[in-house]
């Protein structure tokens, strides 16, 4: 197997992800590991799309909650870890990569003990051309100036990534836009088509992973004659677990993390997924009724 290069230098990721709000880590994965996930999303794709995995994003809908009915198609595959999972191996080696966890350390500023298990879903090439509006994850769309401003300088408590399995360029973002309010045009922009002053489409190529605050202001563009699959996923720092309960339980995966079981994954790499398990375990029971982000 071809080895994983290292990540970039400390310094590098940090300057990037505080100066712009996001940053591309290129090569994240070897081919073989490529191979096997292609494959593996292949086929997890096509049985979401025959209505054989229920746990999908459906068209039209944006945001969570989303019905298990694929008649009019997906854009998306949610929990990737469940434990019913077909490739559930596959899929929890690449959440868990070295390389992945070790860029989440170095932007959270924390060891291993610190990280919580989160988010893992896969993003995919939608049924007919669809568009997520302008926003950011965690701050509703009516929040005022001074709102988003009290929540963006709050801590993140957490790392975002995706990782592209084919070339894509569906991310856009706003660069800088994670530390400042937004500008009256853009509240007044078109929230689907309109495009923002300084907007930025964000290019992987296959293997390439893009970290980023999910709280900077961008939007996704997703073409259905376009090969997509890209992997979609969270870790959190433990200190964060009460801010993050929403943004992480309202996709469900309270339900199911205590049955999960990371035993069979390389050792050491096992040892630090099972004590992240752990701590969403404990978020689940402690978060209570935690409702959603955003309304379609």
């Amino acid at each position: 197997m071809t080895a994983t290069p290292p990540p970039p230098p400390t310094t590098d990721i940090l300057a990037a992800l505080n100066r712009d709000g996001f940053v591309v880590i290129p090569n994240v994965l070897s081919q073989d590991e490529l191979a096997n996930l292609r494959a593996a999303s292949t086929h997890i794709a096509a049985q979401t799309r025959a209505g054989k995995w229920p746990y999908m994003r459906t068209l039209p809908k944006q945001f969570p909650p989303w019905p298990s009915d694929p008649s009019r198609g997906i854009w998306g595959v949610q929990h990737l870890l469940h434990p019913s999972m077909p490739h559930g191996s596959t899929f929890a080696a690449s959440y868990f990569h070295p390389t992945i966890a070790a860029v989440v350390r170095t932007l959270l500023d924390c060891t291993d003990d610190d990280l919580i298990m989160e988010l893992y879903n896969l993003l995919v090439r939608p049924d007919e051309d669809f568009a997520l509006r302008w926003h950011r994850d965690d701050i509703p769309p009516a929040a005022t100036a001074d709102e988003e401003l009290a929540r963006l300088n709050e801590p993140a408590w957490h790392a975002q990534w995706n990782l592209a399995l084919y070339e894509d360029s569906s991310l856009i973002v706003v660069p800088g836009s994670h530390r400042r309010a937004r500008t009256q045009v853009e509240r007044d922009a078109d929230p689907y088509e309109g495009s923002l002053e300084g907007q930025r489409v964000v290019s992987m190529q296959p293997g390439d992973a893009v970290f980023y605050n999910n709280n900077i202001l961008h939007r996704g563009v997703y073409v259905s004659s376009k090969e997509r699959m890209t992997l979609h996923g969270s870790m959190g720092h433990v200190k964060g677990s009460r801010h993050r309960a929403r943004n992480v339980l309202q996709h469900g995966c309270g339900e199911w993390v205590d049955e999960c079981d990371f035993g069979g994954l390389e050792e050491g790499i096992s040892k630090r997924a099972e004590l992240m398990r752990e701590k969403l375990v404990v978020l689940g029971r402690e978060g209570g009724e935690v409702g959603f982000s955003q309304d379609d």
